[in-house]
Formats: structure tokens, C-alpha cells, sequence
């Protein structure tokens, strides 16, 4: 389970703390998935990056399966956050030089894997489940919009999270592409039985998720 208790985090400025998100507090268990709506600017980001041990709260703490990743030292912070939690971005951050397949694998690079060739096996086995079988030689710049995002949420999975954050995944996308990717990841997250939070803007995506809140004067509101 993910349980943030009275999360706050505010940026010291020289006129003083600017407040982002303010005592806010969300619980999600396996199998949720959950959407949070609201403007640009109004903190999305800065939760999700609490949640997922990217960004220091000011005050509050975050658990994910019992442990509190703020606790740790950055390398096992790091490590932590590499194996428990999948990241997709807006933007899909892929690494033009390497082709579909060595993009997925990445994450994997700093963890032994038990079996040699597991890792590249999950990752194929991914891929064909993004429709993208024939594209695993492909670099970025061979492949349209929606597949180099579908990349990215292939290689958020590969190290079996048990979160999943989605930071406005479909920002960048044509209407087609976007409903593709937003079916995609509700059919995943049952599939791969993971904890699913994504921040949107859009109305349209949000409701495609089982719960659904707005960031709202800097605390979450149900929607």
C-alpha cells in the first residue's frame, strides 16, 4: 500500500515560503487506480515526485510497502525508488541512441537479475504487450509519438513496480494516440497488479480511473 500522511512541501524564496501542497494526505492499495486533476502549476507534479521519492516533502511522510524511502540514504533511496516505483512522463525520455528493446532495459542495468536473460525476456514480452513486437530494433526517432511512449511505459514496468505514476502521459499526444495509451495503462495496471496514480489535466483521461481527486487549494478534493 501508498500512504502519504499530511504531505507538505513549500520553496523557500527571498520573500518568503511559497506553499505548493499543503497537509495533504492519500492512501492507495494494490490494484487502484487513482487520478488527480488540475491546471498547470497547481502542484501535480510536486505530489507525484513526493509520492515517488523524487522530491524531499517539507513536512509529512510517505510509506510505499511498509517503508518510508525518505529514511534512507541516497543509494538505497535510489535503489529503492528503481525497483518499487515506474515512472512515465509527459515527455517519454527515451534515449534516442538506443533501440526500443535497450531502452525498456535500462532500469535494469543496476540490478542483478536471478536468471540471465530474464531481464531482456520480460522486456520483449512487454513490448509485444504494447503491440510493438516488430519495433524492438527501432531507435526513437523510427517510431511515432504513441509508440515512444508506449517504450516508456514498458520500461516503467520492467522492473515489476508496485507503483506506477504517470505524469500527464498523454500531454503530447494526438487524440487517437492518447486514448490508446490511457486504455493501455488501466488494462496494465490490472494485468501487472500495481498501484496506478496519474496526474492530468484532462477530464476525459481522469475518467477512465476508479477514483478521482483534484488538486484544489493545494489539498486533494474527491471528484
Amino acid at each position: 500500500m501508498l500512504v502519504a500522511a499530511q504531505l507538505s512541501k513549500h520553496y523557500d524564496t527571498a520573500r518568503g515560503p511559497v506553499p505548493i501542497v499543503d497537509d495533504l494526505s492519500l492512501e492507495v492499495a494494490r490494484g487502484e487506480s487513482v487520478a488527480i486533476m488540475g491546471p498547470s502549476g497547481c502542484g501535480k507534479s510536486t505530489l507525484l515526485y513526493m509520492l515517488g521519492a523524487l522530491e524531499r516533502p517539507s513536512s509529512g511522510t510517505v510509506t510505499l510497502d511498509g517503508r518510508n524511502p525518505y529514511a534512507l540514504d541516497d543509494a538505497a533511496q535510489s535503489a529503492f525508488r528503481n525497483t518499487h516505483v515506474g515512472f512515465v512522463f509527459q515527455d517519454h525520455l527515451l534515449l534516442p541512441q538506443l533501440s526500443a528493446l535497450d531502452n525498456v532495459l535500462v532500469p535494469t542495468l543496476v540490478t542483478a537479475s536471478p536468471r540471465p536473460g530474464a531481464a531482456a525476456d520480460r522486456a520483449r514480452m512487454l513490448l509485444d504487450q504494447m503491440g510493438l513486437a516488430s519495433r524492438l530494433d527501432h531507435r526513437p526517432g523510427e517510431l511515432s509519438g504513441g509508440e515512444r511512449q508506449r517504450v516508456a511505459v514498458a520500461r516503467a514496468l520492467i522492473q515489476q513496480p508496485s507503483l506506477l505514476l504517470c505524469d500527464e502521459p498523454t500531454g503530447n499526444l494526438d487524440r487517437a494516440s492518447a486514448d490508446a495509451i490511457a486504455g493501455l495503462l488501466v488494462s496494465l495496471q490490472g494485468t501487472h497488479d500495481t498501484m496506478l496514480v496519474i496526474v492530468t489535466h484532462s477530464p476525459t483521461l481522469a475518467a477512465r480511473f476508479s477514483r478521482r481527486y483534484a488538486l484544489t487549494d493545494r489539498r486533494l478534493v474527491s471528484a
